[in-house]
């Protein structure tokens, strides 16, 4: 019998409406996956009202964060708003926390790091994020030593990106997650990444 596995994504005003999608996607999309049907994706939100995204779209959460557990859990995602920029969303960065330390992974894009920043937990992992110069403007931040300049970092159950990255942060989800078999990965990525369609061949090849 599979079980299901719910990935959590959370939101908040102004939240960043096109750095989540190319994982919730693949996540909700049974094509290609080693194990179709094994994920769901849940919105969770501080409260039950509805959300403005930053593209101007009205969502309604799923559930309230104080509902849920690390335990309920396959992944908290944590996407950039202008929120996260005057210390709101302290709920969720210590939520990011909570999931850390019971092992279950939490992947956060553009400001969404600012609030881990904040919490201490890039601190002591190797990260990325939108610029090391942004997230020194965090008094609590001191991990600069262990920032990356890569698109996507993925460290001990830890997934950071800037906010041009979204491409590269579903990759490092689906690759934590174990959604896909390697070969099929990289053949997603290499497609939506180049456009080249010599990749949609090698992915099918790799699925079949």
């Amino acid at each position: 019998m599979t079980t299901t596995k719910t990935v959590h994504v959370a939101l908040y005003d102004t939240l960043s409406d096109w750095e989540f999608g190319f994982a919730t996607a693949r996540l909700n999309l049974p094509h290609f996956q080693k194990r179709p049907g094994v994920f769901q994706v849940r919105t969770v939100a501080a409260t039950l009202d509805p959300i403005t995204t930053m593209g101007g779209l009205r969502i309604l959460p799923d559930t309230t964060l104080d509902r849920i557990t690390p335990d309920d859990s396959a992944l908290l995602l944590l996407s950039g708003s202008d929120t996260w920029t005057t210390g709101a969303n302290r709920e969720f960065s210590a939520a990011a926390r909570r999931w850390l330390d019971a092992g279950v992974p939490v992947a956060a894009i553009c400001g969404a790091t600012i609030g881990l920043a904040d919490e201490g937990l890039l601190d002591d992992r190797p990260h990325t994020g939108n610029a090391v110069e942004e997230l020194s403007s965090v008094p609590n931040y001191r991990g600069q030593a262990h920032f990356r300049q890569e698109r996507a970092v993925r460290h001990d159950k830890l997934i950071t990106a800037g906010g041009a990255s979204a491409l590269e942060f579903a990759r490092e989800i689906l690759a934590e997650l174990d959604v896909y078999e390697p070969a099929v990965l990289e053949a997603w990525y290499g497609l939506f990444s180049t456009g080249n369609p010599e990749w949609f061949g090698k992915l099918v090849a790799a699925a079949s």
